[in-house]
């Protein structure tokens, strides 16, 4: 039986693709976006706390490297084999190679429900995944397409890739986290920790309406994205899985790296893509990576991920 947070996104998704009236006000989903990736930032930096060393500090840089490779992989598929142009085949590599912090979120609850052991530093797998790719992907699309761009749209680009919401809460979550540690930080940290599945769980319910609204209606002729979309999340989660292994990482976090690898963005690959990429088709970017990636993360990917990984081990 699936984990319960993911039947909320189930339930979600079902109210979507029926058109109920069902809907979570906005500043409802913001408050609840903005307390899941706080709560993420908090429990990874406690986890940390008086256990930073240089070989987590190499662990994380090769994991980073890893993010930057992604779209040089991607992008002659997308071109290529699926017929997008420069701009889409940058924009998806982008979304691809990014990270997805509700996917993180989920395969979080389920090594915790699954008692997998888990190292402290996986919340920094998502710090350090989360800009390599749309940087790499921005650099080649710009040298393939010769396309120029002045100060202003740099400057714009940098603000928004470096100051999103989602960069920020996590970075300083896990800055906060670690300086404080789970005992000091109690009276404040606890009430985030205690509260995260119920959170994921209004958060999920969102996603999953919102999935349905990108899948209305399913654009059948662009079948070899739809399908992009659910093979691309297999074939690199065997890349996090390799990784995770070389890493000599414990099962848990092998199953993380390996999910959050196969996710893709919706949170802040979007808002960079859309300022520096504006040829791009952001709604076909989130059709992808929200209508069809997410649900098959959160429903099949993550078990499939876990069972591939105790295979390997």
């Amino acid at each position: 039986m699936p984990d319960i947070v993911v039947m909320f996104f189930l339930l979600g998704l079902l109210a979507g693709l029926v058109r109920s009236d069902l809907s979570v006000p906005k500043a409802a989903y913001d408050t609840l976006s903005l307390l899941l990736m706080l709560t993420i930032g908090l429990k990874g930096g406690m986890a940390l706390h008086g256990a930073l060393t240089w070989t987590l500090l190499l662990e994380l840089l090769a994991i980073a490297a890893l993010g930057a490779v992604i779209p040089l992989l991607l992008i002659p598929v997308l071109r290529f084999a699926t017929g997008t142009n420069w701009a889409n085949s940058a924009s998806l590599a982008a979304h691809y190679g990014s990270v997805s912090a509700g996917t993180f979120a989920v395969v979080l609850a389920y090594v915790e429900t699954q008692q997998l052991e888990i190292g402290a530093q996986v919340t920094l797998y998502l710090v350090m995944l989360e800009l390599p790719a749309i940087l790499v992907a921005l650099m080649l699309f710009r040298k393939l397409s010769q396309e120029r761009d002045d100060a202003s749209s740099r400057s714009a680009f940098w603000h928004e890739t470096f100051t999103n919401r989602g960069v920020i809460l996590l970075v300083g979550g896990v800055i906060i986290g670690w300086m404080y540690g789970a005992q000091e930080g109690a009276s404040v940290t606890e009430l985030y920790t205690n509260a995260f599945k119920g959170i994921l769980a209004i958060f999920l319910l969102e996603m999953g309406l919102t999935a349905a609204s990108t899948l209305r209606p399913i654009p059948w002729q662009q079948w070899r994205l739809l399908m992009f979309a659910v093979l691309a999340p297999i074939f690199l989660s065997l890349l996090g899985m390799a990784a995770g292994l070389a890493l000599g990482l414990p099962i848990g976090s092998v199953v993380v790296l390996a999910t959050l690898i196969a996710s893709a963005s919706y949170i802040a690959a979007p808002a960079a893509i859309r300022t520096a990429i504006p040829q791009a088709d952001i709604g076909l970017a989130m059709l992808l990576s929200l209508g069809i990636t997410f649900p098959f993360n959160v429903i099949v990917g993550i078990p499939l991920y876990h069972r591939l990984a105790e295979m390997l081990i």
